[in-house]
């Protein structure tokens, strides 16, 4: 019904017969299993304009829809007809059922559910609805079908909006207001959206253009719900720029415990891990939980933590509240039957009465906390063994176990980790220690000192501790001791509290095998590490390199990051490079497990880069590797890895530019990884990376070195729509490439002088430069580049004026990546062959060529060139006049941009917007747009900002 109206039985398609057979079995459908009498099915077929055999049509179209349908599923009563067709067989009624399932879970909160239901509803619509059924109930029908699509895709985008997808709604706005300009609930959305994008004088405009129009076309005002809108953008009201957040489960009532550690008085944070114990030890029932970090390593505040929330658990246990440190972490862990005299004991058991042996004990234990309400608090817990006979086993008991293991083999525990502070947690804890007064003044420096510490709670209650005992000191005195990574352990201690002996408690206790794992993966700079890079570092199995890190998680020196993942806490690092300094046998096993390290990522992403373009050179002209990296077949896996390893591989970068020895591998990385830097995620630490390798370069005067790491940075400066900054790296690295004899940045030079020529209008040059470049690719073999360079030659001879030769060289730059198999690049080919057809007004040839290069940019997650095409989309809607279309993709272009190929390719994208707003009657948005676009263009002394005046000119006196 929602589209042509269709009908199945059993799986198989049921002819539905002529458009008035299909009104009657429209009518019938959308009763709801109603009867309808002859009288309304005529008026429902032909109104008052029946002919005179009406009566006899409507039996022969009844007779007809029974014998395809069944006798049993069109029926005939009381003069009428019905149709007993089973649930969910419409999907008018299942849309109503997901509309309502959404508007359900809406309510409660689940807002990504409700959004989910709405998208499977308005799925279901196919087109026009009824389409081709003749009759005014189905116009009628038609109506009330259409305005209810509407609403729920209104309720849908209302929801995008609560959960901050404001940016990805603008363009479905744009081109809903386009067709359907007089309705407000749209535009008051596009207004929201527009203003939570940063785009406050746009939103405004919009509320221009929707005043002019109801006034033009209906004679009326805004509702009054657009008109407030329009007054809090106005007034920049902050609370309409912040999305509705999620709502939370109600606090939990807590209570304050006793017969207990006494409490930290300045006890900070947690709030979440305190409302989750204190309700279940608040309606216990037997339950153990077991508090341990995440990382589980000492000084993350377990104790602290365990021992606050007994105080406030205290009135649910009545019966009193034991409390024992089992010295788990130490070389000599309390004996269990031990533990259970003293539990006894203060229970009220006689010593005459307790027995001997564990096994008597953990029974008489059990026996005497029989009806009582009694909470156990274990801290520091070696292991699931050791607190097994400790555990209360009656309802009404309950234990909670701090340790630095997760207890996964003691049965029936809720396990919570713990991990360090948040930065808000640690600012407070340290105010608290410090004082207000000295933290206030020195804002920045607290949060440098706490920083510095790691957000661990033992490390700042030690930094605080030594500022607040001396007074002459500056919260900026104290951040700069902690500067020193090399002091910082030693700077982290105060009377018998340490950070550093915490740590060497674990470590004392692991294995050979572990411990070297333990030192020499810290010497890696990355936020984590995978599997196989460890593997790598350690130069061990797979499978070995895996249970060794394991069994540090399980000692809480490591984290499990993820599945596959692990990482060190800040200072842990700091300490497992202290001890590979100290420990390590020999000493160049340190450099010679971050080059085997560097091997690993080198090799990979030459790999993933090959597999992303085929017959690419550049893999050929890499560095020499020693150890193997991962293997992909297919290319959505080596796109996931890439972009999974992105900071611990450029983490890897600049570490190896210490060396002289690993400098060139680092900076061959680099540049194999350049998808990072014209994706947009990655692009300001790629370019980071790539400054620190080219300063490296001419410390340690390495002319090959430097040569590639320019070229990447004049990459980098062409991604960013920095042209002037990219054309200089360009033409510094061709000297170093040819004095070094190095051929493939020679090549890329010329190749990249010639479009940013192309960008500056300097097109004689261009050309002269991709001459050159073709030239020096076809002299090395390399095909692809020789393609890249045809395909920038193209767009030189379509600004030249000679489109006959830009579309010619444009197709054999393509025809050579076809013939490659090379997609990504085929796609930028594509991307110049649409350019040049759209210059020749060969629109249509032109929009598919880009529509395809879009779904290989899309799906390879090259930011940069989908926002472009999309542009260039846009561009050929507009030459074909379909405005709404035009905008539409502008919009969806600005949102891919986002952050990415800079302020001059962000201008003209919002020069052809507003052209395309202009072209739908939306004006004020087409000026705001033109506004923006000239104050770019002037602020880069762009020649494109003539242009825009011209647009701005009429506009402004119109």
């Amino acid at each position: 019904m929602l589209g042509p109206v269709r009908a199945w039985r059993g799986g198989e398609p049921v002819p539905t017969g002529s458009p008035q057979q299909r009104a009657l079995l429209a009518a019938l459908l959308l009763r709801g299993g109603r009867t309808a009498t002859a009288a309304e099915l005529i008026d429902a077929l032909w109104g008052e304009e029946s002919p005179s055999q009406a009566l006899a049509a409507v039996r022969t179209y009844a007779s007809r829809l029974r014998k395809a349908l069944g006798p049993e599923v069109l029926v005939s009563e009381s003069g009428g007809y019905a149709l007993r067709t089973p649930a969910a067989s419409l999907d008018v009624d299942t849309a109503q059922e997901l509309g309502a399932e959404a508007e359900k879970l809406r309510a409660a909160g689940d807002r990504a559910g409700a959004r989910d239901r709405l998208a499977e509803a308005l799925d279901l619509w196919n087109g026009e609805v009824l389409a081709s059924v003749p009759g005014p109930y189905a116009d009628t029908q038609r109506t009330r079908l259409e305005e209810w699509r509407l609403t729920l895709l209104e309720t849908r985008l209302d929801i995008d909006l609560e959960v901050g997808a404001h940016a990805e709604a603008v363009s479905e706005l744009t081109a809903l207001t386009a067709a359907h300009p007089l309705r407000e609930r749209l535009r008051e959305l596009l207004m929201l959206a527009l203003y939570r994008s940063g785009r406050q004088a746009e939103a405004l405009a919009v509320y221009a253009d929707t005043r002019r129009l109801l006034a033009d076309e209906l004679g009326v005002d805004p509702t009054p719900e657009l008109s407030r809108l329009q007054q809090r953008i106005l007034q920049a009201d902050a609370e309409l720029a912040r999305p509705v957040e999620e709502s939370g489960p109600a606090a939990p009532p807590v209570a304050r415990p006793a017969q207990l550690p006494a409490t930290v008085p300045d006890f900070t944070g947690r709030a979440p891990f305190v409302r989750e114990l204190g309700a279940r030890l608040a309606t216990a029932e037997g339950h153990v939980m077991a508090v341990s970090a995440l990382a589980g390593i000492g000084g993350v505040g377990k104790t602290t933590l365990a021992v606050h929330v007994a105080h406030e658990a205290r009135p649910h246990f009545p019966d009193g509240q034991l409390y024992v440190d089992l010295q788990g972490a130490g070389s000599r862990a309390a004996a269990p039957e031990t533990v259970l005299g003293s539990f006894l004991r203060a229970l009220g058991t006689p010593d005459s009465a307790i027995p001997d042996s564990l096994d008597d004990r953990a029974a008489l234990y059990r026996s005497t906390l029989d009806g009582r309400r009694v909470l156990v608090l274990l801290d520091n817990a070696r292991d699931a063994a050791q607190i097994r006979p400790l555990l209360p086993g009656t309802a009404g008991c309950a234990a909670l176990v701090t340790s630095r293991i997760r207890m996964v083999d003691l049965a029936g525990a809720h396990l919570v980790d713990l991990d360090v502070m948040s930065p808000e947690e640690a600012l407070q804890l340290f105010t608290r220690i410090v004082g207000a007064e000295r933290v206030q003044a020195e804002r920045e420096a607290a949060l440098d000192v706490v920083a510095a510490c790691g957000f661990l709670p033992l490390a700042i209650r030690i930094a605080a501790s030594r500022l607040a005992a001396r007074r002459t000191w500056t919260v900026s005195v104290l951040a700069a001791k902690l500067a020193d990574e090399r002091r910082r352990l030693d700077e982290l201690q105060a009377g018998d509290l340490a950070v550093k002996a915490t740590f060497e408690l674990g470590y004392g206790q692991l294995e050979p095998a572990q411990a070297r794992a333990f030192r020499l993966l810290g010497l890696a700079d990355g936020p984590d590490i995978s599997l196989a890079a460890a593997a790598a570092v350690l130069d061990r199995p797979l499978w070995d390199t895996e249970d060794l890190l394991e069994a540090l998680v399980d000692t809480s020196l490591l984290e499990s990051a993820a599945p596959g993942r692990y990482r060190y806490h800040d200072l842990v690092r700091l300490y497992a490079r202290a001890c590979a300094d100290r420990d390590e046998q020999p000493p160049s096993e340190k450099d010679a497990a971050l080059s085997r390290l560097l091997d690993f990522y080198l090799s990979t992403a030459a790999g993933v880069y090959a597999i992303e373009r085929p017959g690419d050179r550049l893999v050929d002209h890499l560095e020499p590797t020693a150890h193997e990296g991962l293997s992909f077949t297919d290319r959505h896996e080596a796109q996931d890895w890439l972009y999974a390893e992105a900071n611990c591989l450029l983490a890897c970068v600049r570490q190896s530019a210490a060396s002289p020895t690993t400098l060139r591998r680092g900076v061959d990385l680099l540049w194999a990884s350049l998808d990072l830097g014209e994706s947009g995620a990655n692009s300001r630490e790629f370019e980071a990376t790539g400054v620190v390798v080219r300063d490296a370069a001419r410390s340690h005067a390495d002319a090959r070195a430097e040569g590639r790491a320019l070229m990447v940075l004049a990459g980098v400066h062409h991604t960013a729509g920095r042209f002037a900054e990219a054309d200089r790296d360009a033409e510094l690295a061709l000297p170093h490439a040819d004095g070094a004899g190095d051929p493939l940045p020679a090549c890329w030079s010329a190749n990249a002088r010639g479009i940013i020529a192309l960008y500056q209008n300097r097109f004689e040059e261009g050309e002269q430069y991709l001459t050159q470049a073709i030239e020096r690719f076809r002299e090395i073999g390399d095909q692809p580049g020789e393609a890249s360079a045809l395909c920038n030659l193209s767009r030189i001879h379509l600004a030249m004026g000679r489109t006959p030769s830009g579309i010619a060289l444009a197709r054999q730059g393509t025809e050579i990546y076809d013939a490659m198999g090379h997609a990504l690049r085929g796609a930028n080919g594509r991307y110049a062959l649409g350019l040049a057809l759209t210059q020749d007004a060969q629109l249509a040839a032109a929009a598919e060529q880009l529509r395809e290069a879009l779904a290989v940019f899309a799906d390879s997650r090259q930011r940069l060139w989908e926002g472009m095409t999309l542009f260039r989309l846009s561009e050929v809607d507009l030459a074909a006049h379909r405005h709404a279309q035009a905008a539409s993709n502008a919009e969806m272009a600005l949102t891919v941009l986002r952050g990415i190929g800079g302020e001059w390719r962000r201008g003209n994208v919002l020069t052809v917007l507003g052209r395309a707003l202009f072209g739908i009657g939306q004006s004020g948005r087409a000026l705001v747009c033109w506004q923006e676009a000239l104050g770019i263009f002037d602020a880069l002394g762009a020649p494109e900002a003539a242009g825009v005046r011209a647009l701005l000119t009429p506009a402004t006196a119109a």
